[in-house]
């Protein structure tokens, strides 16, 4: 009998708790209810399927506009990534953040304290023909899979359903000439849940919302915002069966989604923003997640706690 639960991280990139403007923000347009937050308060406010959203700082004191390397860094440590720099840094990690990542890395601390973990993302072939070196210096998702010394999933393990391309659906690996099966958003999500309901720990990231962001382009984030929904939706339903995620006692689950920074939230700058992140929790726990994290670090030491793992 399982006596702590699945824990799923869904890392969105360049998701923030955006302003109630609805010409700024699709989040409030995209005609979903997920991402079509309340206004940023202290506290959770309910979701959708039983769940709880909780704004959480993303900029740690550090002037200027969060970015993905120390952010990532930072959600997938639980150090402070930004005050360990003095900045805020963008693009993939540097030597220092890189450090960071290979000593505190969430997989590897989950798959030291015996756990068992992974990184769902399926990665291309060109990956494998890449060096080591060459691999380091790749996005901090990749770096802190290679700091569990933990398995990359390939297309095959995408074909076979054990993987999820980073946009879910596979059009983009189609488009490139890759013979693998289209999905629907949802199922994408439930064969990430499939997968994820036989580890522990399960981590997957999703950056087309950052991409939208960056275009300003209203129809294009109002899609990725809707396909985001269903795939989220597909992961409950799947891994959370019941509408106030009452999986079996036996075994239950934790789903937390967050970002790194904001950015698709407001469409009236093409950088990102200093926007709060949406923390988002669903199944066993979620209330106390969603009241006990108010920044971004403090994320991987509260699914450390609810899988019983060493947090120090």
């Amino acid at each position: 009998m399982r006596h702590t639960p699945n824990v799923v991280l869904v890392f969105v990139d360049g998701l923030g708790w955006g302003p109630p403007d609805p010409a700024a923000n699709p989040c409030r347009t995209y005609g979903g209810r997920l991402f079509d937050l309340p206004a940023a308060e202290p506290g959770p406010s309910p979701l959708p399927h039983g769940g709880f959203a909780v704004p959480i700082d993303a900029t740690l004191g550090v002037p200027g506009l969060p970015q993905s390397a120390t952010g990532q860094t930072t959600l997938l440590t639980g150090r402070r990534a930004q005050e360990a720099l003095g900045m805020h840094l963008t693009g993939f990690p540097n030597a220092a953040l890189r450090d960071l990542l290979l000593e505190s890395s969430v997989l590897k601390r989950v798959a030291e304290s015996g756990r068992s973990a992974a990184f769902l993302n399926a990665y291309r072939p060109l990956f494998f023909q890449l060096s080591a070196e060459r691999r380091l210096r790749l996005s901090a998702t990749t770096v802190a899979n290679l700091a569990a010394g933990l398995p990359f999933r390939t297309l095959e393990d995408l074909r076979a359903g054990r993987a999820v391309s980073q946009e879910f659906t596979n059009r983009e690996l189609r488009e490139r000439g890759y013979d693998v099966p289209e999905r629907r958003p949802e199922e994408a999500g439930r064969i990430l849940a499939r997968e994820a309901r036989r580890l522990d720990f399960a981590l997957y990231e999703y950056f087309q919302t950052d991409r939208a962001g960056h275009a300003q382009d209203r129809a294009r984030a109002e899609g990725e915002l809707a396909r985001l929904e269903l795939f989220v939706v597909g992961l409950l339903s799947e891994l959370l069966p019941g509408e106030a995620g009452a999986a079996a006692v036996a075994d239950p689950a934790l789903v937390i989604l967050t970002s790194d920074h904001g950015n698709i939230e407001d469409l009236s700058t093409r950088g990102h923003t200093r926007n709060p992140v949406p923390l988002m929790v669903w199944g066993a726990g979620a209330e106390a997640v969603a009241r006990a994290v108010t920044r971004l670090d403090q994320v991987t030491p509260a699914l450390l706690a609810a899988l019983g793992a060493p947090r120090g």
